[in-house]
Formats: structure tokens, C-alpha cells, sequence
């Protein structure tokens, strides 16, 4: 199949070819590099969520439940589910779309696991493309579900639309509710398992959190909704939540989007700009030999980058 037929596919919906192109851009390829170039100005239309949160939180079951209002209310919907890297095989590890068969037979519904191939912040560096992929596709609505690695898991926040940070009561969230980090991000926070004790004492950390904070008059505060993920309960109320905020966020979307043009390219420069140095501009080994000299203490890394930079500006 060539690249301009695969995107033609892509273009019409065809989940097949979203599977394959999601597939072609996680490998990092040239390939999916056209791909990108063939589909990108077809893209701009999706909605994107991005759930994140700690370990154990429920978010899995949250998503799935969200993905069935989703459905319920007419819209399409795409699940990009990140999970921890398989040491062996370099997967994604605990495969969300086995969480998620009550979909399976639904053809408005599309689920893909990725695995995070050690890349920080809860995200898969080729999520963004796999987002893209959808969006192209004429997905309405794409969720994110991150890894669930905890406070470091802000790439979200780069990717998504709307942030929406999943706690649960009982495992120490109530002091994770007055730190940095995830909290941060949240357009919205959700108290899942909502039946166990503490949910309220949770609850009320994270309103004392945004107490603390002035909010200007037209200025979006996070609600704080409680859910119970396994049943349902309160997953209608969220996705009125996030819809609520896609209609009145609209300056703070724009201002995302341009944030997020700006991350991707920065670091999609940085990479490339990686790769170039050392398959093109050093000799063979130089890198590591850097590289040795900074572990043993004969150079600082500041000077070492001085010296690469000054090597590479000399052979451009």
C-alpha cells in the first residue's frame, strides 16, 4: 500500500488504515513522516480529552464509561490508552484495549494502546501523531488516558484540549490534592470511586487547594465531580463538564493549540537535530568519548556541549 493511498483511507474513516497508520508513525519511520505531511491539513477538527491521574485511580474504567456517554449522545470517539513499555517486546504492556471490549462491536468507537518506549510525562512520543491520525479520520471526540506514573504526568497538558485529573480516595491523594504537579493541570478533577471513605475529605483538599487561588470573573474554575466509574454514576456529569468547558474555554484553547504547534516542533528539532549529529556531523565514537570524559570528571557537560555545538557550527 502506498503513502498517498494509505492516507486517502485515513481520510475516509477507514479504521484499518487508522490501525496501520497509527502503526507506521509509532515506529518512527520515514513513512509516517509523509504520512503526517499527507493528512495534516485535514486535521484541527477533533476534540481532545486528556485523562491522567495516579496509579490505581480507575482511569481505564473511567474512559470506558466516558467513551459509552460519548456514543450515547452521537459522536464518535477514538481512545488512545498509554501504557508501560514492555522490557521484552517494547509493547505497551497492560493493553487497555482487553479493558475495553464492550466496545469492540462498535464501529464509532476506535481503541489503540501504545506503549510509552521509556519516553517521560506519562505520554508516548508518538501519541501526538496517533491523535492526528484520528483527528483526520473524522473522529469527534479523542480520549487520552495516560500511563499513570503520578506528578511528573504533564505532557497532557501539551496534547489534550481539556485535562481532566482522576484522584481516588484512600491512597494518598488527599496530600497529593495540595502539591504541585498533575494538580496543576486539571481543567477539571474527578473523585473516582466515590463510595470509599475519605472521597469527601479528598474532595474538600482539592477545594481548599483552588481556594487559595483568586479567580477572575469569566475565568474557568475546576469543578470537582465525584464518579463511580464501575457503575456509571456520575460520568454524564463529567462529560457535561468538559463539554461545558469546550464552549466557554475558547480563547484558552487557542492559546493551548499554539502551545502545543510550539512543544511539538521544539521537539521535534531537538530530535532530529540529535539524530543528524551523530549519524552525520560527529566521526564515529566521538559522542561517547565525550561522553566518557564527562562520567570521569575531565570535562564538565556544559564544556562538552560547548564543544559539539562549536564542531557542528564549523561544518554548516
Amino acid at each position: 500500500m502506498t503513502q498517498s493511498s494509505l492516507a486517502a483511507r485515513v481520510l475516509a474513516g477507514e479504521p484499518r488504515a487508522v490501525a496501520r497508520a497509527i502503526s507506521i508513525v509509532e515506529n518512527a519511520a520515514d513513512a509516517g513522516i509523509q504520512l503526517v505531511h499527507a493528512i495534516f491539513s485535514h486535521t484541527g477538527r477533533a476534540f481532545v480529552i486528556g485523562v491522567t491521574g495516579p496509579p490505581g485511580a480507575g482511569k481505564s474504567t473511567l474512559v470506558d464509561r466516558l467513551a459509552a456517554e460519548i456514543r450515547a449522545r452521537g459522536q464518535t470517539v477514538g481512545i488512545v490508552a498509554v501504557d508501560p513499555t514492555s522490557p521484552i517486546s517494547g509493547g505497551a504492556l497492560l493493553g487497555d484495549r482487553l479493558r475495553m471490549q464492550a466496545h469492540a462491536k462498535d464501529p464509532g468507537v476506535f481503541i489503540r494502546s501504545m506503549a510509552t518506549r521509556g519516553q517521560l510525562g506519562g505520554l508516548s512520543r508518538a501519541t501526538g501523531d496517533a491523535v492526528l491520525i484520528l483527528d483526520a479520520s473524522g473522529t469527534d471526540i479523542i480520549i487520552i488516558e495516560t500511563v499513570g506514573v503520578g506528578q511528573d504526568e504533564v505532557d497532557v497538558v501539551r496534547t489534550a484540549d481539556v485535562s481532566v485529573v482522576t484522584l481516588v480516595p484512600g491512597t494518598g491523594d488527599d496530600v497529593q490534592a495540595l502539591k504541585a504537579g498533575i494538580m496543576e493541570i486539571a481543567d477539571v478533577f474527578v473523585v473516582n470511586k466515590k463510595d470509599r471513605e475519605g472521597a469527601e475529605r479528598l474532595a474538600a483538599s482539592i477545594e481548599g487547594m483552588l481556594s487559595l487561588r483568586t479567580w477572575a470573573d469569566r475565568e474557568w474554575r475546576p469543578p470537582i465531580l465525584a464518579t463511580q466509574a464501575t457503575t456509571g454514576a456520575g460520568v454524564a456529569e463529567l462529560l457535561d463538564a468538559i463539554t461545558a468547558f469546550r464552549a466557554q474555554a475558547g480563547d484558552v484553547a487557542r492559546t493551548r493549540r499554539r502551545t502545543r504547534a510550539e512543544f511539538r516542533l521544539r521537539d521535534l528539532l531537538m530530535h532530529r537535530y540529535l539524530a543528524r549529529l551523530e549519524g552525520h556531523l560527529l566521526k564515529a565514537g566521538e559522542l561517547d568519548a565525550l561522553v566518557d570524559k564527562v562520567a570521569a570528571r575531565e570535562v564538565d557537560p556544559y564544556a562538552a556541549a560547548d564543544q559539539i555545538l562549536q564542531q557542528t557550527l564549523k561544518s554548516g
